[in-house]
């Protein structure tokens, strides 16, 4: 008698690098064990919906997350897992984190790059500080490795 594997089929997501003065916006997810990187600081975004394409993703789940759309958003990579695919885009925030709307998730800060070197980032709202998902921490340390210019050039 065989055993046939199946396997996990891939979940498509479409995520967002924002970026205002040098920093970066992260949400504090919830603490839900069913999610991805329950209680970690990561990008706002999410799936796919069917027949949808990546960019008009991001810009969905930005407005439903936090109440923002941005201009135009860039792609800057798509990172590929076992059983995920990240889209990943970045675009500036153009507007004052106070105005955002957290719709989704415990906070959201915007967090500097010796933060995101360093791996953790307090919660101001849980009065405690929280790692950041490992593949989010990884992309950011990729986007300022191949833009190293904006990081002071920055809107």
């Amino acid at each position: 008698m065989s055993e046939l594997m199946t396997e996990t089929p891939q979940r498509a997501v479409a995520i967002a690098i924002l970026y205002q003065n040098g920093q970066f916006l992260l949400q504090l997810r919830d603490d839900n064990p069913q999610i991805y990187h329950p209680g970690c600081w990561a990008f706002f975004g999410g799936h796919l919906e069917p027949g949808e394409q990546p960019a008009e993703a991001m810009q969905r789940e930005l407005q439903e997350e936090i109440g923002y759309s941005p201009s135009q958003v860039q792609l800057f990579g798509t990172y590929q897992s076992r059983n995920i695919i990240r889209h990943v885009f970045y675009a500036p925030l153009t507007v004052g984190i106070e105005t955002l709307q957290l719709n989704e998730g415990q906070d959201l800060k915007l967090c500097t790059i010796e933060a995101v070197r360093q791996g953790s980032l307090r919660s101001d709202r849980l009065g405690e500080p929280r790692l950041l998902a490992t593949p989010h921490r990884q992309m950011l340390l990729d986007f300022c490795q191949q833009h190293p210019d904006q990081l002071t050039n920055w809107p």
